[in-house]
């Protein structure tokens, strides 16, 4: 069988392969697919937008707390020399004590930024995916053994776009780093000489300053890096045509069998309206194609209701069933149209129609002596 190549796709006997296109991930993924991606822990996020915004947070709060930290550490210091030591009995214990002091006295410094830094980080998390907790992504997979798919992963589009990613914000950090120890390099010098409390507070706000440019730049960059890790996403979870059915049969069972359920639902509900023909008063048909049986009962109802109608072979059912029945059956081609096109089963006429129905239940009343 000869075989030729045309645009990617197998020509057979010069015919198109159309089994290849349905393989060609072309269609939006469904709700159903990007909820399973997210229990997977597959999702669009950036990390430099979490990055920028524990740096815009952190670094003015470490700001507004260096004085206090300078002064618990000089505290501490100043009882470490003054007391603690020169009064300890040097053994195993105190050293122990003496190292405990110092962790909570680290601790009791560092935690207010440390509890902001995380507050931020988790603000940033639930800004890009909302709340998720999944340990899908750290579960062992024989497929990230593969050295194949690892060298695809190196050299694929993403890894490139990381890499200059990664230069771009080097070259951005050591810019802003160069910029501002040019502006406080001349002051350096002169820190030896000034108050330790002026001292740390001219070296806090050089980290301040430090923060928030890197933190505004790395905004930026996190903006245009989860755009493009959103497109990566949604096109990473692309579908095929086949997988859609697929999806399909699961979501909503084999076509056939919804096919058959919906024929079988329709007959039970044509033989339930055919069951309620003979209760009805009359039967329009207009005369052929559609037949309408009508009910009225003036005691019990407010206006007459539609208990049957069909067409074609359903249509010459009731019509059948009616004259089984003794239901009269009148002609009227307009108003059979009408009240099939309009009313469903079970339903009241509407009051466009009340005086031509009227007029034929009139007429049939009048055929069997009775009375509207």
């Amino acid at each position: 069988m000869p075989k030729t190549e045309l645009a990617g796709y197998r020509m057979l006997d010069g015919r198109l392969n159309l089994q290849l296109f349905a393989q060609d991930k072309t269609e939006p993924p469904t709700p159903k697919r990007r909820r399973d991606a997210r229990k997977k822990g597959q999702v669009a996020k950036s990390h430099d937008l979490g990055t920028a915004l524990v740096l815009l947070i952190a670094f003015p709060v470490l700001y507004a707390l260096i004085a206090y930290m300078g002064e618990q550490m000089a505290a501490f210091t100043y009882w470490t020399y003054t007391e603690a030591l020169p009064l300890q009995e040097w053994s195993e214990r105190t050293i122990q004590a003496l190292g405990v002091q110092s962790v909570l006295q680290v601790a009791k410094v560092a935690l207010p930024v440390a509890a902001v830094g995380m507050l931020a980080g988790f603000v940033a998390q639930l800004v890009q995916v909302g709340f998720l907790v999944t340990a899908e992504p750290i579960k062992p997979k024989p497929e990230r053994l593969n050295p194949i798919a690892g060298l695809k992963r190196i050299f694929s589009k993403r890894a490139a776009f990381e890499l200059v990613k990664a230069v771009l914000k080097t070259a951005v950090i050591a810019w802003i780093c160069y910029t501002l120890l040019r502006r406080y390099l001349p002051l350096f010098p002169h820190l030896a000489l000034l108050h330790p409390a002026e001292a740390v507070r001219m070296v806090g706000d050089a980290a301040r300053w430090l923060g928030v440019y890197a933190g505004v730049l790395l905004l930026v960059l996190g903006a245009g890096d989860y755009a493009f890790q959103r497109f990566e996403h949604v096109k990473s979870l692309r579908m095929s045509k086949q997988e859609l059915k697929e999806e399909l049969k699961e979501t909503e069972g084999d076509p056939h069998l919804r096919s058959r359920l919906r024929q079988r639902q329709r007959e039970i509900a044509t033989r339930r309206m055919i069951h309620d023909v003979p209760k009805a008063d009359v039967v329009v048909t207009n005369p052929t194609h559609i037949a309408v049986a009508i009910q009225y009962d003036a005691a019990r109802m407010d206006a007459p209701v539609v208990v049957a109608k069909g067409a074609g072979t359903v249509a010459e059912r009731i019509k059948e069933v009616a004259r089984e029945h003794d239901v009269a059956i009148v002609e009227n081609q307009p108003l059979a149209r009408a009240l099939f096109d309009t009313v469903p089963v079970g339903s009241e006429i509407p009051a466009d129609l009340y005086q031509a129905v009227a007029e034929v239940l009139a007429f049939v009343y009048r055929l069997q002596g009775r009375t509207l």
